[in-house]
């Protein structure tokens, strides 16, 4: 497979600043978490190769400011996204608060060939926990959000959030390693080797165009290569 055909899905990530956008990212990203992250001015990129169903694919992964200056911009960046993911603080109520905004935002483009998810980011800091997880999955049932609390600090449930929740999604809503596609391909290199002849194939004209739909009955026989030759 060539880089050209690998598939590309982009992934955003929303909400309001210093839930730990950039860390669930770079987390996810390299594996890596840095203690003094400077904010994220307008829009950070990365890209990153993965598997599903031994499918290869590229993710471009997007990570928004979280600023208000900058709410403006997000229905540009969220017109295309194929997966987008709504960062909150579980130990700051205001930011699970501001996840209605985010949220709203991301409906209002009626996007129903996107996955929508919710995270709550630093379960490490359980001792000051302001969002019980009861509150947040309740929130995004009733949103139509997938949801998953996750700690960037520690690297607990990051990778599981992609693999065990994304994407599965993504697989079912995409066929991303479609089983019946490989089925397919499996079919075609059985019958690799055999000629199927018509026995209308010499007629100059066929009814009903390139699919032959005359009202004749057709009879196919199928003949291998090494029978033809005789």
């Amino acid at each position: 497979m060539t880089e050209e055909d690998v598939q590309h899905y982009k992934i955003i990530f929303l909400g309001d600043q210093y839930v730990g956008k950039s860390s669930i990212l770079n987390r996810f990203y390299q594996d890596k978490f840095e203690q003094d992250y400077q904010a994220t001015i307008g829009l950070d990129f990365h890209s990153k190769n993965v598997e599903i169903n031994n499918t290869t694919i590229r993710l471009l992964l997007y990570d928004t400011a979280g600023q208000e200056k900058f709410k403006s911009l997000i229905p540009m960046y969220i017109r295309d996204a194929n997966i987008i993911i709504v960062v909150y603080d579980i130990s700051n109520k205001d930011s699970f608060i501001h996840t209605e905004h985010w949220v709203n935002e991301t409906k209002d483009l009626k996007r129903d060939d996107a996955i929508f998810v919710l995270v709550g980011n630093k379960i490490d800091l359980e001792d000051k926990r302001a969002v019980t997880t009861k509150e947040a999955e309740e929130f995004s049932t009733q949103k139509g959000f997938l949801f998953h609390e996750v700690s960037a600090k520690t690297g607990e449930e990051v990778q599981e959030l992609f693999t065990s929740v994304i994407f599965p999604e993504m697989a079912r809503k995409y066929n991303i390693g479609d089983e019946d596609e490989e089925a397919k391909k499996e079919q075609e290199g059985e019958n690799k080797g055999k000629v199927v002849l018509n026995n209308n194939e010499g007629n100059a004209k066929k009814k009903g165009g390139c699919c032959g739909g005359g009202k004749g009955k057709k009879e196919k026989v199928e003949q291998t290569a090494s029978e033809e030759a005789e």
